[in-house]
């Protein structure tokens, strides 16, 4: 047991540096091309942090390992536990770190339009993702026709997000990078072809890091003696997700509310699309319990955000509210 917590230790070190390199490159891609903290935190933040939890249930759903049931199980809980996590936990450990400054009653304040588009978009794709839980199993064509919709609807989505860019940025809401660049500080100039290595970089070490993690999380549910799906709706989300989103921590605790939010949106928008439409394809995609009880409270979770959106940003009390929510699902899977 010991060697596989190692493990998975290992490899989660080796998914956050990588991701932290794609990430950083990103956020200089985005200066560079002079678009809105909105598409940045959005599209660019939101996939590159969704990276990890992406390349888990593909690998794992194209051979992660010997067992086929166990690679299905993997990649449903990977796809399904990352919306979950990002609605419920990662957005109450954001307000978390600004609860100090702006207590119970202050506000998280993104640039309103940018989110209320996100919140709807998810919203309704993962209804779809819902109801194809009860589609026929053998019925294909079906399957296939819900997950071209999801698709179409994440290409939608990135297309109009595209177009708001040119408006937020005139009124002040251009990208621009945190930090410098990490290749920068080994005394490389921050070009396109730098930005474009560390993007390359990270990638690799992305895909290295998410095979080695499978293998992790295979080896701790037969050790645990619990199921791999149970383990992948909660542990991989957790250990992929969670870390990730400091991103969004650091953001909102420097006032920069649009990209924190964005970053969680974003990411809850591309892993409401693309991931679903993919397990329901090359998975079974049916209703048990821990997955049926995971995605109401992650359209539980959204639908909260999205009701809290009518005012002039979003009431940190209301965004904690979130993070009860997952407490619940927790004890809803664990004592069924």
């Amino acid at each position: 047991m010991i060697g596989t917590l190692l493990l998975m230790a290992a490899t989660l070190l080796v998914i956050l540096v990588a991701s932290e390199l794609f990430t950083n490159a990103l956020e200089h891609l985005g200066e560079k091309l002079g678009i809105s903290e909105g598409v940045t935190g959005s599209v660019f933040a939101a996939v590159g942090t969704a990276l990890p939890e992406t390349l888990v249930p593909l690998l794992a759903l194209l051979g992660g390992t010997a067992n086929a049931t166990v690679n299905e199980e993997i990649g449903v809980g990977a796809i399904l536990g990352a919306p979950l996590m990002l609605s419920t936990l990662s957005t109450a450990v954001m307000a978390l770190a600004v609860v100090g400054g702006r207590g119970l009653r202050g506000r998280v304040a993104p640039e309103r339009s940018g989110l209320v588009r996100d919140l709807n978009f998810f919203l309704f794709a993962f209804a779809i993702t819902a109801a194809a839980m009860y589609a026929p199993t053998d019925a294909r064509p079906l399957r296939s026709a819900l997950s071209i919709v999801l698709v179409l609807i994440y290409v939608a989505y990135v297309g109009i997000t595209l177009r708001a860019s040119g408006r937020l940025v005139e009124q002040g809401h251009g990208t621009e990078a945190v930090e410098r660049m990490f290749l920068a500080r080994l005394g490389l100039p921050t070009s396109w072809a730098t930005i474009l290595l560390q993007l390359g970089l990270g990638l690799a070490l992305l895909v290295a890091g998410a095979k080695g993690f499978i293998h992790g999380v295979e080896g701790a549910a037969s050790q645990l003696g619990v199921s791999a799906l149970l383990l992948s709706l909660i542990v991989i989300p957790i250990a992929t997700e969670l870390p990730e989103k400091v991103n969004s921590v650091f953001w909102v605790r420097r006032g920069k509310d649009t990209l924190a939010f964005g970053n969680i949106t974003g990411a809850m928008v591309f892993q409401g699309t693309l991931l679903p439409a993919i397990g329901i394809l090359l998975t079974p995609w049916q209703p048990r319990v821990e997955v049926l009880t995971g995605v109401l409270v992650t359209l539980l979770a959204a639908g909260w955000l999205r009701v809290n959106t009518q005012g002039r940003g979003l009431a940190v009390w209301a965004l904690l509210l979130n993070g009860v929510l997952y407490v619940v699902y927790l004890a809803v899977t664990l004592l069924c």
